[in-house]
């Protein structure tokens, strides 16, 4: 590989969802090999692991861990759920401390039996609780807003907005915003929405993939940046802007794509990112 090719990708990160059927430790040979310099990781590829030991696996193929996935799922009316919801949340700091990544992204949950805006004061609530741990084991928490149509739910923060008065309201440094372009593309207001999270210090994490036309299904069919029509590169410019100068983390659910050759996948995935991001 030249040069210029690994100055190309040299913020391409990858979810090791978005290889799913590769074990984390190939995942992690075939991406040093391609000269690929991050890794997010799903918490199911460490099942049944020793995390420090991946951990140390990944940074053996010159890796940058950028972010562990996921936290949240905090709302519900059930109180012994909302308790059981904070555990987990700190089962899942301790496991990006082991492993090594500095964030903790949150896909903050949602109860359909109850408002919105309950569950929205129960992420709130939840999160403010598990600040002081994530603080002291070093891990910053990036609320990610997700698309309104999972607003049933996995998610109650479906703006950027909410994510920012959120993380404004809970006044920390330690949490943050994760902006996924599947989830926020649409939004009139992403531009401002993106200057005020990087003005406020609160831009943490940067997704992509791209939104397929038509959708086969609204979870298990995002398609490669330039398969579908949202404006990455567009989205990336006002990302960098608003100052963010971290990874470009692709992060695609598709079982289309996981059908594939993986190796091939691999090699579609950095195209994409040089030609479409």
């Amino acid at each position: 590989m030249n040069s210029t090719d690994e100055k190309d990708i040299s913020k391409l990160c990858i979810h090791t969802i978005t290889t799913k059927p590769w074990k984390i430790e190939e995942a992690a040979q075939h991406f040093s090999a391609a000269g690929v310099k991050g890794i997010s990781v799903w918490r199911d590829a460490l099942e049944g692991r020793n995390v420090k030991q991946t951990g140390k696996v990944l940074l053996e193929h010159d890796l940058s861990i950028v972010s562990l996935c996921r936290g949240g799922f905090f709302p519900s009316k059930d109180l012994n759920k909302r308790k059981s919801a904070i555990d987990d949340n700190r089962r899942a700091i301790d496991e990006a401390a082991e492993l090594g990544a500095p964030l903790l992204v949150l896909v903050c949950g949602a109860d359909p039996s109850q408002s919105l805006r309950d569950s929205g004061k129960q992420i709130q609530d939840g999160i403010g609780e598990i600040i002081p741990y994530a603080s002291s084991a070093g891990i910053r928490l990036a609320i990610e807003p997700l698309h309104p149509m999972y607003a049933d739910t996995r998610s109650a923060i479906n703006t950027m907005k909410q994510a920012n008065d959120m993380a404004e309201e809970l006044n920390s440094p330690w949490v943050g915003v994760a902006v996924d372009v599947y989830h926020v593309w649409w939004d009139p207001f992403l531009e401002k929405e993106i200057k005020r999270c990087g003005e406020n210090g609160h831009l943490m994490a940067f997704h992509i993939c791209d939104w397929k036309v038509p959708t086969a299904d609204m979870l298990l069919d995002r398609g490669l940046m330039g398969e579908g029509c949202i404006p990455v590169r567009q989205i990336r410019s006002w990302v960098e802007t608003a100052g963010f100068t971290g990874f470009h983390e692709v992060e695609i659910f598709s079982t289309t794509h996981w059908k594939e050759n993986q190796s091939e996948y691999l090699r579609k995935i950095i195209k994409a990112y040089k030609d479409h991001s």
